[in-house]
């Protein structure tokens, strides 16, 4: 037997809930479960578990500044391609090259932490992701220094 609520039913008559005002969203909050070797039964719940703010350290602040970089890193690119576009150069080349390998890096550095569970799988995909984000790099460059650059090679393909 199991213990069922609908989100209508705990909210009052007048407020609705704003992302599920038709649909009735049933959650478990209970569940009576017997015992096989005792003929009492017991109910298992959910647990909520917290981390206390005493158990938050320096890893916390660490976390914290590289959410921000991450942020910082996508506005700075978003911003990037008006300005790549109206003075192509060779700063704006290497600029480019530096902060889509970082931005590339952290992404796929956050599906590797994401799906690869076994540690060893872990060293050796991080490391393969840092020899990617390696070459990626020093092919930009190379791109930049003996080529025509990102801004001018993208402004060849709209062009065409």
């Amino acid at each position: 037997m199991a213990a069922l609520v609908r989100i209508s039913s705990v909210c009052s008559r007048s407020f609705s809930p704003l992302l599920f005002r038709n649909a009735s969203l049933i959650r478990p909050l209970a569940v009576q479960k017997k015992n096989l070797d005792q003929d009492h039964s017991y109910f298992l719940s959910a647990k909520i578990h917290m981390t206390p703010a005493y158990y938050a350290g320096s890893a916390t602040k660490s976390a914290s500044l590289h959410w921000t970089g991450e942020r910082l890193v996508s506005v700075i690119l978003l911003s990037m391609g008006p300005i790549a576009y109206f003075y192509p150069g060779p700063v704006m080349d290497f600029s480019l090259a530096a902060a889509l390998t970082l931005h590339g890096h952290w992404g796929l550095g956050q599906v590797v932490t994401d799906y690869v569970h076994d540690e060893s799988k872990v060293k050796l995909a991080r490391a393969g992701l840092f020899i990617l984000s390696t070459v990626t790099f020093a092919g930009l460059c190379y791109f930049n220094y003996h080529d025509v650059g990102i801004c001018k090679a993208v402004a060849l393909l709209w062009s065409k």
